[in-house]
């Protein structure tokens, strides 16, 4: 980032902020509750607008062969049948239309949104709509190993305090911030960290099954467990029992790739 690149302006009175809230877990999921309360906590402003359902995996993906359906629920509360990055969209340029958002929350997630996996992420999709709509934008992930016992407080204890750090520090108009919760109480959370994406990838497991009249078909397969040993990764500071902060660019390019390209096609002379 260079010295004049537009940043978001630091947010100084929550008081006054809009707020925007989705997720990929669907208007139901716990997790979309969690992150109101610690909406709350900031700002009376809070707009829920989320999938009408489960959209996990959908990456930054839009519904154009569809229409979309917004579904008014209580009082700036919608679901929309569509993907995250359709809920963002349609919140900013259809339901929120008269004063777009200060601030997009996505999540909290569940489960984590680590290494490469961000790709796939709806979680961080909606974040990423919301910067490219330039609005200051957080994806926010809980980590969970036993199904049965995941530590929501943990997100909903630390969420508030670390939305108003991440909020008062300038960053660049390009860049949303990921955000994971360690699998661990909130009592037994080290600290924050900021960190580089670690190695982890889904999909790759695929499980051949057959349906009762013996087709086969093909499912994907669990999480990854990844590389967790590599210093200063989300993966092994989440291990290490921190909250990982990673930013991440919307602009894909490769700087270093392009040097080297450009010496083999160096263009009009």
């Amino acid at each position: 980032m260079s010295d004049t690149a537009p940043v978001f302006a630091p947010i100084t009175d929550f008081s006054k902020c809009r707020i925007l809230l989705s997720n990929d877990d669907g208007i139901n999921a716990h997790g979309l509750v969690v992150l109101e309360r610690i909406a709350r906590t900031l700002s009376d402003d809070v707009w829920v607008v989320a999938p009408s359902f489960e959209r996990s995996g959908a990456g930054h993906s839009l519904t154009i062969h569809d229409p979309l359906r917004p579904v008014q629920l209580s009082e700036k509360r919608y679901s929309v049948s569509g993907t995250p990055t359709d809920c963002v969209m349609v919140a900013v340029n259809h339901i929120m239309k008269d004063r777009k958002p200060d601030l997009v929350l996505s999540g909290v997630n569940f489960g984590g949104n680590l290494g490469e996996d961000v790709h796939y992420s709806g979680t961080v999709a909606a974040a990423m709509e919301g910067v490219l709509l330039g609005i200051r934008s957080i994806a926010m992930s809980q980590e969970w190993d036993d199904v049965d016992n995941v530590y929501w407080a943990t997100a909903e204890q630390h969420g508030p305090k670390l939305i108003r750090d991440l909020c008062s520090a300038s960053w660049a108009k390009n860049v949303l911030i990921n955000v994971n919760f360690p699998d661990r109480t909130p009592d037994d959370v080290n600290g924050v960290m900021v960190a580089y994406q670690g190695k982890h990838k889904l999909g790759d497991d695929l499980v051949l099954r057959h349906d009762p009249r013996g087709r086969p078909y093909l499912w994907i397969g669990s999480r990854r467990i990844g590389d967790r040993s590599t210093v200063g990764t989300d993966l092994k500071v989440l291990d290490d029992g921190y909250i990982s902060l990673t930013p991440l660019n919307v602009d894909l390019t490769d700087l270093p790739t392009m040097k080297t390209l450009a010496q083999v096609f160096p263009g009009p002379t």
